[in-house]
């Protein structure tokens, strides 16, 4: 079913006089929602009386805003009473006024799906995720992290996308030159393909034609169409456009024959395919074990920073096509190289070896200063379990093992699927144990640790999970349809055995992937070099897994 939606350019602050024109369209239109695309108020640092005036009012609630309208960050940083707000009330300024957040996305209550990018890029900050909610800036990072949400019917960015005008033959108003432009923002748009793509110029108003881009390997026969618009302020000397209203249908199919005056994508040769690592490579973007595990006595390496970690979203190299989710503080992947094949598991039509990744370089949970992405790994871990009761019926449990050092490189969890039968007779568990006294390892302890905060030292982890017998033939339930945060043992029966780890300990990152061969029967696959797959297999492999995790994934709802 269709929405009404309209978009506004930058209010900057006129608060009373936009949402009184707002409430007078709303009442002709009966729009579904409204997006603020520019700085919704003015600049703190030159705001007058009556901005902060107006502000006081909103948070008192004087302000009448007639539907869900949303806002994010744009060329301004957010009033500091706002953001304190934002604080107490988690993205609710006042009723129907709520925050996108600066790097997100969104899905609303009619279906569409709302990708953000607030402020510009920090040019001082080459590698990581902007930690400042309220402030206009971003990284490439941020950018990229965006990539896993593979679609979007609306992306919003405070930047236009470099090269938007190539191919065009819309000119600028008279007068007036090029909004600013970022690299990362077409890449964005080029990877999401939106419907519509709303940017902000201030003093004028710019609506590109639309634009296709090049049908995928996965959709040969469609062309996504974008419409790229740019909006100006209210307050625009020249009385520019700055309302846009649109209907917009998520579940429609994009059109079979494009839009008259629709020209090629103007991103085509601005975009280019990043590396991958190639099978005779000696690293793995997913592996336990790069360059840095073993190194010479005589010429240590240094740990790698995160455009050099095989794990960090802000690395050129990063093999994009594995990454399968992307919630706010992880990620997930398939893993290259997987222990596991497509005839490991009958009933799941991928090899389900997947990788659970923080968006924060630390080499241990400990390291990274709240629990939330503890949190967000564990809620993502129970939505893997409920896809597992759902498509195996019951017959397959799973185990996530985690290798935690204060000298690591970058902590991740591994999750693999197995029999729940091995699980029930014991042989998972013994597996770990008799290996780690083959070893001559430290004895396994059964035991919690949460985030690993209170370990005096390095460990080894492993979570053995199975569901529930009277749930085993059935989905279990889920908040919200999606994986809870709760832990993942609230979805059946799990046991945590730890393994302590002296600093000194010379201990064998693979030792996880070993075990789980050995009792999958598949020894020859213990080492992920001897699993290359080709980029199609990879990229067919992500696709599966996708698709069949799809409903269970929370990061495709609000976030």
């Amino acid at each position: 079913m269709a929405s009404k939606i309209v978009v506004i350019g930058a209010i900057a602050g006129q608060l009373p006089p936009v949402f009184e024109k707002l409430s007078k369209l709303h009442a002709k239109n009966s729009f579904s929602l409204a997006i603020v695309a520019g700085d919704l108020f003015a600049d703190p640092a030159t705001a007058s009386p009556e901005d902060e005036q107006s502000i006081s009012s909103l948070l008192a609630g004087n302000f009448s805003i007639p539907l869900p309208t949303y806002f994010t960050i744009g060329n301004h940083a957010l009033p500091q009473k706002i953001a304190d707000r934002l604080e107490e009330a988690t993205g609710e300024v006042c009723p129907n006024l709520y925050f996108l957040g600066k790097r997100s996305t969104t899905k609303t209550s009619e279906g569409i799906r709302i990708v953000n990018l607030g402020g510009f890029l920090e040019p001082s900050v080459t590698a990581g995720l902007s930690t400042e909610k309220y402030l206009p800036c971003h990284t490439e990072s941020d950018a990229k992290s965006l990539y896993g949400a593979n679609t979007a019917d609306i992306l919003l960015t405070s930047t236009w996308p470099s090269s938007i005008r190539t191919g065009s033959s819309i000119p600028l108003p008279e007068g007036f030159k090029d909004a600013p432009s970022e690299q990362c923002v077409a890449e964005l748009c080029a990877t999401l393909k939106p419907r519509y793509h709303f940017s902000t110029s201030l003093n004028f108003f710019y609506e590109r034609e639309p634009f296709f881009h090049l049908p995928t390997e996965d959709h040969p026969d469609t062309r996504a169409v974008t419409r790229f618009i740019s909006l100006a302020s209210p307050s625009s000397p020249s009385k520019a456009k700055y309302l846009y209203a649109f209907s917009l249908d998520p579940s429609a199919p994009q059109p079979s024959e494009l839009p008259a005056g629709t020209t090629a994508s103007p991103f085509r040769s601005v975009t280019k395919k990043r590396p991958y690592a190639s099978d005779q490579q000696t690293y793995s973007r997913y592996s336990n074990t790069t360059p840095h595990d073993r190194p010479s006595k005589r010429a240590r390496q240094p740990p790698p920073t995160p455009s050099e970690c095989f794990f960090c979203l802000s690395n050129p190299s990063l093999a994009t096509h594995l990454i399968t989710s992307i919630a706010t503080d992880t990620y997930l992947t398939t893993a290259k190289g997987p222990l596991s094949t497509l005839s490991t598991y009958p009933s799941l039509p991928f090899p389900a070896h997947i990788l659970l990744i923080p968006l924060t370089h630390a080499p241990t949970l400990a390291a990274i200063p709240d629990m939330a992405t503890y949190h967000e790994m564990q809620r993502y871990r129970s939505a893997l379990h409920s896809m597992l009761v759902a498509k195996a019926e019951g017959e397959l449990g799973a185990v996530t093992w985690e290798v935690s050092r204060a000298e690591g490189i970058h902590i991740h969890w591994q999750f693999l699927p197995v029999s729940v039968g091995l699980i029930k007779k014991g042989l998972v568990e013994a597996a770990f144990k008799v290996e780690a006294e083959n070893e001559k390892y430290p004895l396994f302890k059964a035991r919690e640790i949460g985030d690993g905060r209170g370990e005096k030292g390095d460990y080894f982890r492993v979570w053995i999970w199975r569901p529930d017998e009277e749930n085993e033939a059935q989905l279990p339930e889920k908040e919200n349809g999606h994986g809870s945060d709760k832990p993942a043992s609230s979805t059946g029966t799990e046991i945590s055995l730890v393994l302590p780890l002296s600093a000194n300990f010379r201990f064998d990152l693979q030792f996880g992937r070993r075990v789980m061969a050995k009792l999958l029967g598949v020894e020859k696959r213990a080492n992920w070099r001897d699993c290359g797959q080709k980029q199609a297999e990879e990229v067919a492999d992500a696709e599966a897994f996708k698709k069949a995790f799809r409903e269970f994934d929370f990061s495709m709802e609000d976030y």
